[in-house]
């Protein structure tokens, strides 16, 4: 038996898809109020995105399906075994219109995010002194309300941002989804995680 971290919300559906499309699990699951279930070899365990490397580092779930922007922000000790080529999106940096040409002469700015980890090497490596605030939620409302000069977020389409009068500045970093694994059950259901892999890279 398999305990598989699934993001809730965006990735979801994009996952459970891909399951199965794979041949991993026999019927597609909505989300819902039930946070697992058990579909033949698999218990899917439904987390918060930012969870799911949490779970899979402490060893509650053997896998996960992991945004490669979380990946990065939580920085895990597990396996990033494979890429699956869901949930593209791109982290980046947004602000007001008439802040562009402000954004690539400053050397100290105040940027809002939920990705703390990327925003402070991000800006660091470019020799910018940035003043994070950490925001869980409606982050593209600061530079709106002047709590910041720009947003670190990810971006999947740029309609959130143009709705709220941001713009997309500078591209940090592309991210899909990858399947990651905790090390021990890798040692110990070895032969179970491989069949998995193998059913994932299969083309269809």
């Amino acid at each position: 038996m398999i305990n598989l971290a699934l993001p809730k919300g965006r990735l979801f559906e994009e996952s459970v898809d891909l399951l199965f499309s794979k041949g991993l699990i026999e019927e597609r699951v909505e989300e819902g109020r039930k946070l697992t279930i058990k579909l033949g070899n698999l218990t899917l365990l439904l987390v918060k995105p930012f969870d799911v490397p949490v779970y899979v580092e402490n060893g509650a779930a053997d896998l996960g399906i992991c945004g490669y922007d979380v990946y990065l922000e939580r920085r895990p000790d597990v396996y990033r075994f494979l890429d699956l080529g869901i949930g593209r999106c791109r982290i980046s940096v947004a602000g007001k219109p008439e802040s562009r040409e402000r954004y690539d002469r400053c050397s100290y700015i105040r940027v809002a995010t939920k990705y703390v980890n990327i925003a402070k090497d991000f800006f660091s490596k470019k020799g910018v002194k940035a003043e994070i605030l950490n925001l869980s939620g409606s982050v593209e409302l600061s530079p709106v309300l002047g709590l910041s000069d720009f947003i670190l977020d990810l971006v999947q389409t740029g309609r959130t941002l143009k709705e709220n009068g941001l713009v997309e500045i500078e591209v940090i970093e592309k991210s899909t989804a990858w399947l990651i694994g905790n090390r021990a059950s890798f040692r110990n259901k070895r032969e179970e995680i491989l069949s998995i892999l193998e059913k994932l890279k299969t083309t269809s």
